[in-house]
């Protein structure tokens, strides 16, 4: 098996931490587990865009995961995952709301009157 293939098996946030032999702080990653995987995956399609991947060993993609990681990591070392809306229920939160219109009702439809008369 790939590293990537390897990678797409696991589950568990600490598990990637684990298979990548990245440190970090159980508190930072309980908060931002979610957020930290879809960061990591955000920067590997970058890097595949990018051609990152093209001829490299297992080892040299190994490594690149493993940057890609640690930058997730410190992203969230340094923010939150509400500053960094990575997800729609945060980029909704955040966004700011359209007033809601007032509703308006004639004069004449209450009264009953007609207005050409």
């Amino acid at each position: 098996m790939s590293v990537l293939d390897d990678l797409a098996g696991l589950s568990a946030a600490e598990e990637f931490f684990a298979y990548l032999d990245v440190a970090y702080e159980p508190a930072v990653v309980h908060v931002a587990r979610l957020h930290l995987l879809r960061r990591m995956g955000h920067y590997l399609k970058i890097s595949e865009a990018e051609g990152a991947f093209d001829a490299l060993d297992e080892e040299a993609v190994r490594l690149l995961c493993r940057t890609h990681l640690q930058q997730a990591y410190q992203d969230f070392v340094a923010s939150s995952p509400i500053e960094e809306r990575l997800f729609k229920v945060h980029q909704d939160a955040a966004s700011p709301k359209p007033q809601p219109a007032k509703p308006f009702v004639a004069l004449s439809s209450v009264t009953g009157a007609n207005s050409g008369t």
